[in-house]
């Protein structure tokens, strides 16, 4: 082994050699329209075929050209590990940096040293912006970033053992992700099952009216969510949104992901106001059931702490003889019917009409008590097994950029096949 003087590699093999990226590939610069030249995107997966969904501009005519086999990469901050060989011709936006291969080399070797976390560092360390967390790495400065040059044989053995190692470890995390939705599968209907139907295994059953629940025990009630619950929708206009002036204090705001991430409990958050954020705010209290009104609609949680609201999140406080546990529950997997009311503009949303207007079954309070006890228990048996896979997925996911990194600067190096 040599040093490289390359700080993010390290050492190297004896026989390697480093060079500069732009000793390796020349810029493709060639503006195209993707009427002439099918849009493609620029991904971490690779570059890809442009999905329908995707938000499209109107310069159809500012696009850059990609050949079959040129290397792109997106060369913004924010976009972080987008990069691929294409395997198309076509079209990507203008924020890409295009590259075609100047000399005899393995790509493939190439695209996964390009992956690694550490050439990310490096790359957009070498970028230029107006803000700390966003800025650009043009080809200016990337041609200038010095990356090590294993002998065609390695590149080619490492490329061929990366390809055939790292595709073993993504379809054990596929196979490991296919068990946590079907245990995610089972834990609604346990909890479908316990809040339309009961515990009592026995009980007689009539037709609720509601097509989602069906039957139910005769004895149990048929109601919607507003004479159920309180319903107060957050409060934070627009312009405040955008103004730093009323952030960064002491009291807690709870954002959509904050509870379309959480489990049952909103137990972290991202933000905070201060107190001229707090007086043009709403704060809601501990125990409060919070459900997403915008992009990820219909996501409940419940308060762990007192919290302000923004305006895409509605509060929704139980009536008297409604027990909070249990209309958590049943909000829980309603989710269905929150996307069937949701109102379709450029993103999905509700309003506490719609909310309240949902239906809903409620049994005696004391029942009500007795399914939530029985849901927290195995609830919790499905969550920690479900923690223990997303465990391990973080273990694999772990482990494969550590062997990424190993091979692709010559820390362990694979066999040469003579063919």
């Amino acid at each position: 082994m040599k040093n490289s003087n390359i700080q993010w590699i390290g050492d190297i093999p004896d026989n390697w050699e480093v060079t500069k990226i732009g000793q390796l590939y020349q810029l493709r610069n060639q503006k195209v329209s993707d009427r002439d030249f099918p849009p493609l995107s620029v991904t971490m997966n690779g570059i890809v075929p442009q999905m329908e969904h995707v938000a499209k501009t109107n310069a159809h005519d500012d696009r850059k050209l990609v050949k079959k086999g040129d290397f792109a990469i997106n060369s913004r901050s924010d976009r972080r590990g987008s990069c691929g060989i294409s395997k198309y011709d076509g079209s990507v936006s203008l924020i890409n940096t295009v590259l075609q291969p100047l000399n005899e080399m393995n790509p493939n070797y190439y695209d996964w040293l390009f992956h690694t976390i550490q050439f990310s560092d490096e790359f957009y360390k070498w970028g230029h912006g107006i803000v700390d967390d966003l800025w650009s790495t043009n080809w200016q400065d990337m041609k200038n970033i010095s990356v090590c040059v294993p002998p065609l044989p390695t590149q080619t053995a490492i490329a061929t053992y990366l390809d055939a190692k790292c595709s073993e470890i993504d379809g054990l995390i596929a196979d490991i992700n296919k068990q946590i939705e079907t245990l995610n599968e089972l834990k609604k209907s346990t909890i479908t099952e316990a809040v339309t139907k009961g515990l009592n295994k026995n009980a007689k059953l009539k037709d609720s009216g509601i097509q989602w629940i069906g039957m139910i025990p005769e004895w149990w009630r048929v109601t919607k969510v507003k004479y159920a619950a309180t319903l107060t929708r957050g409060v934070f206009g627009h312009r405040p949104r955008n103004d730093p002036r009323y952030y960064d204090g002491i009291y807690p705001f709870i954002q959509t992901g904050d509870v379309a991430s959480a489990n049952k409990y909103v137990e972290t958050y991202s933000q905070s106001l201060n107190e001229l954020g707090k007086s043009v705010s709403k704060m809601f209290l501990k125990g409060t059931i919070a459900m997403t009104l915008a992009a990820n609609v219909g996501d409940v949680a419940i308060l762990s702490f007192d919290s302000c609201f923004p305006d895409s999140l509605l509060a929704i406080v139980p009536k008297d003889n409604v027990d909070n546990n249990y209309l958590y529950y049943i909000l829980s997997i309603m989710k269905d019917e929150c996307l069937r009311v949701a109102i379709i503009s450029t993103q999905l949303n509700l309003n506490n009409e719609r909310v309240g207007n949902l239906n809903i079954v409620i049994p005696p309070l004391a029942e009500q008590r007795d399914i939530a006890t029985y849901l927290d228990t195995k609830c919790t048996e499905f969550d920690s097994i479900i923690s223990d896979k997303q465990k391990q997925i973080s273990t694999l996911e772990a482990y494969k950029k550590s062997l990424i990194y190993e091979y692709v600067t010559g820390k362990n190096v694979p066999p040469i096949i003579d063919n």
